[in-house]
C-alpha cells in the first residue's frame, strides 16, 4: 500500500523509519528541520510505502524549495522499491511544472531536481544514472559535491574572545524571528525561509530552543544564526548532534562569530550527552571546510549530488 502523509502521526513513522536506517539514511539528526519544509502541507507532495503487515518501508517528499527528492527506504526493501521511489518523484515533479505555487519567483519554474547520496551507495547510483540523473561531480562547469563532517562532542574547545558590543543569546520572540528570516535569506541568497516555516520548526517535538542560537550586533541587529539539533540515539545508536543551518551576515564576517556561535552550540549539545556532532557543507567551499576542520570536524563522507532537467 501506498500514499501520501497524513499528519503528525505519520511523520513519527518516517522519523522511526530514518532512525532504523541510520547507516542509509543522510539526513537524520536534522531530519525535523527538513520535515518542516511547506511542501507537506500537500499530501499530494509525498509518499508512503507500507508493506502488507501495515509496516512503513520507504518514504519520499518532493522538497520546496530546495529542490530535493528527500527520501528513506529501509534496507531490508531497498533493492525492489528504491527504482519505484523515484519514479513516483519524478512523476510528481513532471505534474507540477507548470504550478506557479511552488515558484519562488513569477519566472521560476520546478525544472530541475536534486538528488543526494552517500558515496558508498553504488546501487541508488545506478537507478539514479539510469533515470537520466546526472552527477554533479564531474561536470566540466561548476561542479558540485558535499561533505558530511563530524567531530566528538567531547573535543577540547578553544575560547573566543567576542568582539566588544556583540552577544550570543537564544532565539527569541516575534521580532527575532523576522530578523533571522531576513538575515537567513541574505547570508544564503534565497527565498527558502519564511517566517510560517520558522514557526514551524520551533514547534517541532526534536526543537530545543538552547540550540537555537543568536548573536546580536552592537546595533542590536542580528549579525549570525546557528540552530543545532539533538537526537538521543544519533547515527550510531548513541546521542548526537548536528549543526543546521548556520550563517553570518555579510558585513560582520572576519569577526570570529561563526566559531564563537559553533562553541556556545557545542557546549549545549555536549551538555545534553551528545557524543558526536555533525554537519554538511558543499564541497566548493574550501574557506568553510577549513572553518569546521579548524573547531575539530573531519570528513566522514563524500556526498554526491545527482541533478535532473525537465
Amino acid at each position: 500500500m501506498e500514499r501520501g502523509c497524513q499528519g503528525i502521526p505519520d511523520l513519527g513513522l518516517m522519523l522511526e523509519l530514518a532512525h532504523r536506517s541510520p547507516a542509509e539514511t543522510l539526513h537524520l539528526i536534522d531530519l525535523p528541520y527538513r520535515l518542516n519544509a511547506w511542501a507537506l502541507r500537500r499530501p499530494e507532495n509525498t509518499n508512503l510505502w507500507f508493506d502488507e503487515a501495515g509496516i512503513l518501508r520507504a518514504w519520499a517528499i518532493l522538497n520546496f524549495p530546495s529542490r530535493t527528492f528527500d527520501y528513506v527506504c529501509d534496507p531490508v526493501t531497498s533493492s525492489s522499491l528504491h527504482g519505484q521511489i523515484l519514479d513516483w518523484a519524478l512523476g510528481r515533479a513532471r505534474s507540477i511544472l507548470d504550478h506557479q505555487e511552488y515558484a519562488d519567483t513569477p519566472s521560476d519554474r520546478r525544472t530541475t531536481w536534486y538528488v543526494n547520496t552517500i558515496q558508498a551507495q553504488k546501487d541508488r547510483t545506478a537507478d539514479l544514472l539510469a533515470r537520466g540523473f546526472a552527477d554533479q561531480m564531474s561536470v566540466p562547469a561548476d561542479p558540485w559535491s558535499k561533505v558530511f563532517m563530524v567531530r566528538p562532542a567531547d573535543a577540547p574547545l578553544r575560547e573566543r574572545l567576542i568582539p566588544p558590543g556583540y552577544r550570543v543569546r537564544r532565539l527569541s520572540g516575534k521580532t527575532d524571528v523576522a530578523a533571522c528570516v531576513r538575515l537567513h535569506r541574505a547570508v544564503f541568497h534565497s527565498l527558502a525561509m519564511i517566517e510560517e516555516r520558522r514557526w514551524a520548526m520551533m514547534l517541532e517535538s526534536n526543537y530545543r530552543p538552547e540550540l537555537d542560537l543568536v548573536i546580536e550586533a552592537p546595533d542590536s541587529s542580528l549579525a549570525g544564526f546557528c540552530v543545532g539539533w539533538f537526537d538521543p540515539v544519533g547515527y550510531s545508536g548513541r546521542p548526537g548532534g548536528q549543526i543546521e543551518p548556520m550563517g553570518v551576515s555579510e558585513q560582520h564576517r572576519r569577526l570570529g562569530l561563526s566559531k564563537i556561535l559553533m562553541n556556545e552550540c557545542f557546549r549545549w549539545m555536549a551538555a545534553l550527552g551528545a557524543e558526536q556532532i555533525y554537519l554538511e557543507t558543499d564541497s566548493y567551499r574550501p574557506e568553510a571546510i577549513a572553518l569546521y576542520e579548524s573547531v575539530g570536524f573531519r570528513v566522514l563522507h563524500q556526498v554526491h549530488v545527482f541533478r535532473k532537467d525537465f
